[in-house]
């Protein structure tokens, strides 16, 4: 007897729970990824395609259940900042910034919204502290080779 009291004390423990359930799933926002490139969308279709491949190899779907919008600062850094703060102004959930001017521009924008980066040497042009331990809301891929060069064989 106990045994079925527990699994309809369960029963109504978990039906109380769907209307919150729905509730939040239909309050749940479509994440939105910001894209700065510093240059021009046709100088970076060779980037976005993979990087778009990717994502729907992973579920999500541009304009369906992730919303992408890319912004070329078409090699101009006062209109990367200007596009930095417009997708900070937007409240995008991520800021993907392509090339070394791009990912200033981000970060100089923002503290508080992860930034994936994708440049020459995240340190040597003071983006990062350490690779390490690049601390603030960077994160993303440096192609300096300037610390492994002691480890390369000889």
């Amino acid at each position: 007897m106990s045994m079925k009291r527990r699994e309809f004390i369960t029963l109504i423990g978990g039906a109380a729970a769907w209307p919150v359930a729905a509730q939040a799933q239909q309050s749940r926002k479509v994440p939105r990824i910001g894209i700065l490139d510093f240059f021009p969308s046709a100088a970076s279709a060779e980037t976005i395609e993979p990087f778009q491949q990717g994502l729907r190899e992973l579920g999500y779907v541009d304009g369906g259940n992730i919303q992408v919008e890319y912004h070329s600062a078409e090699q101009r850094s006062d209109l990367a900042a200007a596009l930095a703060a417009d997708l900070v102004r937007r409240e995008v959930d991520i800021i993907v910034a392509l090339a070394t001017p791009a990912a200033h521009a981000a970060k100089n924008a923002t503290a508080s919204i992860p930034i994936v980066i994708s440049v020459a040497d995240a340190l040597a042009t003071g983006l990062v502290a350490s690779l390490a331990r690049p601390g603030g809301n960077l994160t993303g891929v440096s192609a300096s080779t300037t610390d492994l060069a002691g480890k390369l064989p000889g």
